[in-house]
């Protein structure tokens, strides 16, 4: 049976009653909601940290969202049916000669429940909503502290902007990846003695992500390679001089900045940016993704890179993982290129473990690789913030694995100094002129047969798109 539905005075509810109550539910709503008019890059913390950092505070949201949703259609739909029933009511008591008063105040609800639950539904999922935009911006702010801007570099490569080479291809990127052996910071002191707090690059590697975001091409450039390094600021403000030296001396004379004009300098590619990592942060990076699987045909017993493991197939974390890259001597034949090869074969191990557990698509499983990579990472400017290194991941993550190629420049013993190394030609010009110019590069295995009509890296002739490099890529892997 229809209850006629009244005020606390027994008169029907009216339109201008409902649009009140309907106006104040809005005002505690937005009374209650996160302002937009806070610090500066709210919305890109909203943005990044609530797709990246906040994947259940994504889904809680969703869920409070939808719940809202619902509460919102409930109360929009009682109120036309009050209405109805209440204009029924009254047609019936004028068509009807026996009035019932009593009996009207004894049906009448008291103040409308409904109303109530929906002020305190409104309410508290506004507290929540605020919550998570809190939750999410310290998130965000977090990370982005993190990261450390070498402000030294940029200002020392500003200085020297008239002889860097100019950018040919402008949408492709070319990233400098320093790995820095500092014995400075937390849990790095173990590794060996730390020299006054200075630091070498025993990997360098030159990043070039194409400009339609289809490959990536990692090129290694060896520590023993002799190169023209020129004049650099050092760390006590004092100059270099130009020299002919071995190349990570680059890095120790005067850091990033230094490095990044001896690879410019020797290849004409333009570096856009560069990244410095640490040991802790690349342990804590493989730490993060879960291990890395490698398979090795021997075991490895190397006091010096803390590292014993069995042959075969297996899982490394990342102090394992660490001591494997860094491991030389007691590998193979010691040589630092056979050090070079079993970086790039883990590297691609890991963007095939990334790629495949689709850390990049998840923001559950991205947040802590992000944390482990900022808290060990420094960037130039244009790469400080984490939205840059989002924005850089998200343009990467659709390449597909095969297409992530990883080789050395080609070089050979010094004729000078067997311990050294020298650029082969014209083959090293030739790879330097496909990077410049973002001509698609062909990597093979160095036990693959090359295809007819494909030239060797090493033959002489002129640039050809259709040259092949010896190196390996993602798909590869280190256990087939």
């Amino acid at each position: 049976m229809d209850t006629n539905v009244t005020d606390s005075a027994g008169t029907p509810i009216g339109p201008a009653d409902r649009a009140g109550d309907e106006g104040a539910i809005d005002a505690v709503s937005e009374s209650a909601a996160p302002s937009t008019s806070g610090a500066a890059g709210t919305d890109k913390a909203m943005a990044a940290v609530g797709t990246l950092a906040a994947g259940t505070l994504t889904a809680g949201e969703s869920a409070e969202a939808a719940g809202t949703g619902g509460t919102s259609r409930t109360a929009t739909a009682t109120a036309p049916a009050a209405t109805a029933t209440t204009a029924a009511h009254a047609t019936a008591a004028d068509t009807t000669e026996s009035a019932e008063p009593a009996a009207a105040t004894t049906l009448a609800e008291p103040p409308n429940r409904t109303r109530h639950w929906v002020r305190w539904a409104a309410f508290g999922t506004s507290l929540v909503v605020l919550a998570a935009a809190g939750a999410a911006w310290w998130s965000y702010r977090e990370l982005d502290s993190n990261i450390t801007t070498d402000t030294t570099a940029a200002a020392e490569l500003e200085t020297f902007e008239q002889e860097r080479p100019t950018p040919i291809a402008l949408d492709a990127q070319n990233i400098l990846i320093l790995g820095s052996d500092t014995r400075a910071g937390e849990g790095n002191r173990k590794y060996g003695r730390d020299d006054g707090g200075s630091q070498r690059s025993d990997t360098t590697i030159l990043l070039h992500i194409a400009a339609d975001r289809q490959s990536a091409t990692a090129m290694s450039i060896p520590r023993d390679l002799m190169a023209e390094i020129p004049n650099c600021r050092r760390a006590d403000g004092t100059r270099s001089t130009a020299q002919f030296a071995q190349f990570n001396g680059a890095f120790t004379i005067g850091g990033a900045a230094c490095t990044i004009r001896t690879v410019e300098k020797m290849t004409g590619v333009r570096i856009d940016h560069h990244m410095i990592l640490d040991f802790s942060g690349f342990k804590s990076m493989v730490d993060a993704i879960g291990g890395v699987e490698v398979c090795l045909k021997e075991p490895i017993d190397d006091a010096d890179a803390h590292l014993k493991l069995d042959s075969g197939r297996q899982k490394l974390d990342g102090e394992e993982a660490l001591g494997y890259v860094r491991a030389r001597k007691s590998i193979g034949d010691g040589s630092d290129t056979e050090r070079m090869e079993r970086q790039q074969q883990f590297l691609g191990s890991l963007v095939k473990k990334v790629q495949s557990n689709g850390v990049l698509l998840n923001p559950a499983k991205l947040y802590p690789l992000l944390e482990a990579a900022t808290k060990s990472l420094t960037t130039d400017p244009g790469l400080d913030s984490l939205k840059d290194l989002y924005d850089l991941a998200q343009s990467v993550r659709s390449i597909p694995t095969e297409k992530v190629q990883f080789l050395t420049v080609p070089r050979q013993p010094h004729t000078a100094n067997r311990n050294r190394d020298e650029l082969v030609q014209p083959a090293a010009s030739r790879l330097f002129g496909q990077l410049r110019e973002d001509t698609p590069i062909t990597v093979l295995p160095q036990d693959a047969e090359t295809e007819s009509g494909l030239p060797d890296a090493n033959a002489s002739g002129s640039p050809s798109p259709a040259t092949t490099f010896t190196g390996t890529n993602a798909a590869v892997g280190m256990c087939k």
